[in-house]
């Protein structure tokens, strides 16, 4: 059940029909985590897509991205961004055993994602400076000082809709998962 504010596609007027219009036009629909934040700030939905966009263009591989953002919705327990990117990365590729590898950092058979899971859910579970072994982990593997802070990003994108999806207690429109 919606705590926030939320307005059907059809019935959005003003800057919030924009916004959705051109997310149906490139996914076919409008997931609900987006009418949540797109009908009480249109701007920060936008923000929000285009950091998405940006990550895209960046060094991390879409699978990469999927394990990252897997790791960090079950740190954090947005169990729609859990069912999303469960969806998501099946499309990028990823197989279920990494799925649930990087879900509950637990071996996949795949060292740059297990440290890279690792790695995320270290960044979002902790407080202060991050320590020495958690970077010197993860560059062992072969992470760039340039993915590293592309991991950042990711993390920042998804952390955006896990906290939206948290206080909204938004309704799944993906299957879900446990």
């Amino acid at each position: 059940m919606n705590r926030l504010n939320v307005t059907g596609v059809d019935d959005a007027t003003g800057h919030s029909a924009e916004v959705f219009a051109s997310i149906k036009r490139a996914f076919g629909g409008v997931p609900n985590a987006f009418l949540v934040a797109g009908t009480n700030s249109p701007l920060a939905l936008e923000a929000a897509l285009a950091l998405d966009s940006a990550l895209h263009k960046g060094s991390l591989s879409v699978k990469e991205i999927e394990v990252i953002k897997l790791a960090v919705s079950q740190a954090s327990g947005c169990d729609y961004c859990l069912a999303a990117h469960t969806v998501i990365g099946k499309g990028a590729g990823l197989k279920d055993d990494e799925i649930l590898a990087a879900r509950h950092n637990t071996p996949s058979g795949n060292s740059k994602f297990d440290a890279l899971s690792k790695f995320a859910r270290t960044l979002v579970s902790t407080s202060g400076t991050l320590a020495i072994e958690a970077v010197n982990t993860v560059k062992e593997v072969g992470y760039s000082d340039q993915q590293i802070v592309d991991v950042v990003l990711a993390v920042s994108s998804i952390t955006f809709t896990n906290l939206i999806n948290r206080i909204n207690d938004t309704p799944l429109d993906f299957p879900a998962v446990s």
